[in-house]
């Protein structure tokens, strides 16, 4: 039974900014509030990788295409091009993962009708039995209990936990939202911050609708249907639940830090970092976002420690394990999991494989 009073169902919006919050983790933008979370239909459905034209995976060296998606010329519209976006290939032996760094959401120019993904993605689908993303579409149908019951509570909850001068910080960032603040009230920190950063996500126009994953698995439930999970919908919410108050504080500070204008702005060069495809790019980025914003870098270090890096390893734990002899394994996770040090290609590196641009 869930812990949230029977008014805060009225809100179909808030259950599925909830539903959406529990796969975002820091990846700095969130899902859309307005639809289910990975929405496996939109309003359109993009061409199956089964009907793409047969591509072979083009060399590390093939520079990104240009994206012309709103250009014409003297003869007419440009065809869009789909974004380069994060796209690897590990390969040791005749295992191959294919890793693909995801947004959770997006326009619907990053997936031009003609051709949503680059040939060599589409190529890649195509030839992998298994989808592998950070949590499998059925357990996300069921995750909104999960999220009512460790992200929120029947009382006024976030008052407690934050002290007055972070609470008035909160009151002032949602004063020209106030049913939105009402149900922050009785939200936990480390969910706060998320919706907090939900909110600002909206105003930039993205959508869930548009997040790779959703368009990931319209094209490919036509073709196989095998999608699995990296993680379990339990061990993603213990990521967050298990972080003491002072590290959900840090987290909802680092949120609180800059104006809504300056979130959107950060979000909007985060989806253009993403479109242009290079892992390390995205993530050196993010570090110098983070180490900006962090009011105790201790604090800090500790979050991304659970939130990103311990789940980091998980993921290739997993993926290795699924992966098999000419059976590929086409894996795609948030974006910034992959670059760095101790992202997630470099641990399939120290694993022996060799990972090349796709």
């Amino acid at each position: 039974m869930s812990l949230v009073p029977d008014s805060y169902d009225k809100s179909r919006a808030w259950r599925a900014a909830l539903s959406q919050a529990t796969a975002f983790v820091l990846s700095l933008v969130l899902f859309m509030a307005s639809l289910p979370a990975f929405a496996v239909v939109g309003s359109r459905t993009p061409q199956a990788a089964g009907d793409a034209e047969p591509a072979s995976l083009p060399p590390a060296s093939v520079a990104p295409q240009p994206d012309r998606s709103n250009g014409t010329t003297a003869s007419g519209p440009v065809r869009a091009s789909p974004p380069r976006m994060p796209f690897y290939v590990a390969t040791k032996g005749s295992t191959t993962i294919y890793v693909l760094g995801t947004l959770h959401v997006g326009f619907p120019t990053d997936y031009p009708p003609e051709q949503p993904f680059r040939k060599s993605i589409l190529a890649a689908l195509d030839a992998s039995p298994t989808l592998a993303l950070e949590i499998s579409p059925d357990e996300l149908l069921v995750s909104q209990d999960d999220v009512n019951r460790y992200g929120m509570c029947r009382s006024e909850c976030l008052i407690d936990y934050l002290p007055d001068s972070m609470w008035k910080e909160v009151e002032a960032r949602m004063r020209n939202n106030p049913a939105a603040l009402k149900e922050l009230r009785h939200t936990r920190p480390w969910l706060a911050s998320m919706l907090i950063e939900t909110y600002d996500t909206l105003k930039a126009g993205f959508q869930s609708e548009y997040g790779t994953e959703a368009q990931l698995q319209n094209m490919y439930l036509r073709v196989r249907g095998k999608i699995v999970g990296l993680e379990t919908l339990n061990e993603q919410i213990s990521t967050f639940t298990r972080l003491t108050s002072a590290q959900q504080r840090e987290m909802l500070a680092q949120d609180l830090a800059q104006t809504p204008a300056q979130n959107i702005a950060d979000v909007k060069e985060l989806h253009r970092l993403w479109r242009i495809g290079d892992a390390d790019a995205l993530k050196a980025w993010d570090d110098a976002k983070s180490s900006k914003l962090a009011k105790s870098s201790q604090l800090a270090a500790q979050v991304d420690n659970r939130v990103v890096y311990d789940r980091n390893r998980r993921f290739v734990q997993r993926m290795v394990a699924i992966a098999a002899p000419d059976k590929p394994v086409f894996v795609a996770i948030g974006a910034l999991h992959l670059g760095g040090p101790r992202g997630v290609l470099e641990l399939l590196r120290k694993r022996g494989f060799v990972v090349e641009g796709g």
